[in-house]
């Protein structure tokens, strides 16, 4: 299917910054309708959460009721209010802290500063109340927005997946056990993976300026400095609020309700690393993606690398979207990366017409068939398409 497409060496680079930057310059000002569709998809997963802990209060008050709940309906209930705090927990990241950490919304008129790269999730209340998660915005915004999309497919990129597990590729684990370690991982990714790693990258930035060697891991001990830093601004924050202090607020409902809500919240947890490394992971990590020995050269070139070490998923409504964390306009948002949500689905036409008068492969599949390719990709049963830069 590939041979069909232009070769990398073959594409006019000069040619595809032209096409893209027209239609770039077509798009036009971020307007108050751009901002709210933004607020819109904020008050979806907003609701999602509430709806969830709702759901826990009447479980709750059910127990101390003279109406007991059968197993299965208990059950029945608390998976429903743990799925929707999971949505809830994705959104706030992909649809809410993700555009905004970005910049999309800066230029919108008189703009709420909590809604701007400069003041979302900062230190202080702020993180508490716009973006509380395992990671530190700070150190996403480095991670994400610098290190992996200005380094697509490099070895630079700190989300290469291929890269990330050679020490399980090259291992001799046995097949079935890289498969459980996989699908282990995915639950809980975002504690192990995301949030020392993003750590990691934001420190390795400080140790060139200072012209310290890198660092290649991170210390989870409490007791040594990075450690404790790991700890004290990225663990800890995250779990006394969500494990420990919001559970309690059930306590007028007697300590079952407290116990009932900590085990749909750890549920909960589970259920937002499946659904956000399903939509995320996938993005750039399959057979037919790109990776690149070397930095780009040139607009033109980086602009390719956008397109052929990505793919994107089902697109159209505004839920699909949603349930997709607006993830699956992936092409389209890492050569538009500061665009607001809703432009994405405007601009896709165009991204297809350009892809097609280049001849340039646009790869948009089902999310879980794109998943089960990461996976293949991850246990070392396939590699990434290897190109060098011309």
């Amino acid at each position: 299917m590939r041979s069909k497409y232009a070769k990398y060496e073959n594409i006019n680079k000069e040619q595809l910054q032209v096409d893209i930057e027209k239609i770039k310059e077509s798009i036009g000002t971020v307007t108050q309708e751009d901002f709210n569709h933004l607020l819109k998809l904020e008050r979806w997963g907003r609701s999602s959460t509430f709806s969830g802990y709702f759901i826990i209060f009447i479980i709750s008050l059910l127990e101390i009721t003279s109406y007991a709940l059968g197993s299965f309906s208990f059950w029945t209930l608390a998976l429903l209010a743990a799925t929707l705090l999971g949505v809830g927990n994705v959104s706030r990241w992909a649809n809410v802290a993700h555009p905004i950490l970005h910049g999309a919304y800066d230029r919108v008129p008189n703009v709420p500063k909590r809604y701007t790269k400069a003041g979302f999730a900062k230190k202080g209340s702020r993180r508490y109340l716009d973006w509380l998660d395992w990671i530190n915005p700070e150190a996403w915004i480095y991670e994400h927005n610098i290190m992996h999309h200005y380094h697509l497919g490099e070895d630079t990129d700190p989300d290469n997946v291929e890269n990330n597990l050679q020490w399980l590729i090259r291992s001799k684990t046995p097949m079935w056990a890289r498969y459980l370690f996989v699908y282990a991982f995915a639950g809980t990714w975002k504690l192990t993976y995301y949030a020392p790693n993003t750590l990691k990258i934001l420190e390795n930035k400080k140790r060139r300026k200072l012209k310290m060697p890198q660092a290649t891991s991170y210390d989870w001990s409490p007791f040594k400095r990075n450690g404790a830093i790991l700890w004290k601004e990225y663990i800890l924050p995250y779990f006394c609020v969500r494990f420990v202090l919001i559970p309690f607020l059930f306590i007028p409902l007697g300590l079952e309700a407290v116990f009932n809500a900590f085990i749909i919240t750890l549920i909960a947890e589970y259920i937002a690393n499946l659904h956000s490394f399903l939509v995320i992971v996938p993005n750039h990590s399959a057979e037919d993606i790109y990776r690149f020995d070397t930095p780009h050269k040139s607009q033109g070139e980086f602009y390719l690398r956008q397109i052929m070490g990505s793919v994107n998923y089902t697109t159209g409504t505004n839920i699909i979207d949603f349930s997709h964390g607006w993830l699956n306009y992936q092409i389209e948002h890492h050569l538009f990366p500061n665009l607001p949500l809703s432009q994405y689905q405007k601009i896709q036409p165009l991204m297809k017409e350009l892809c097609a008068k280049h001849n340039l492969e646009y790869r948009q599949e089902n999310v879980f068939k794109r998943m089960k390719m990461s996976v293949e990709l991850m246990v070392g049963k396939t590699k990434l398409l290897k190109v060098e830069s011309i």
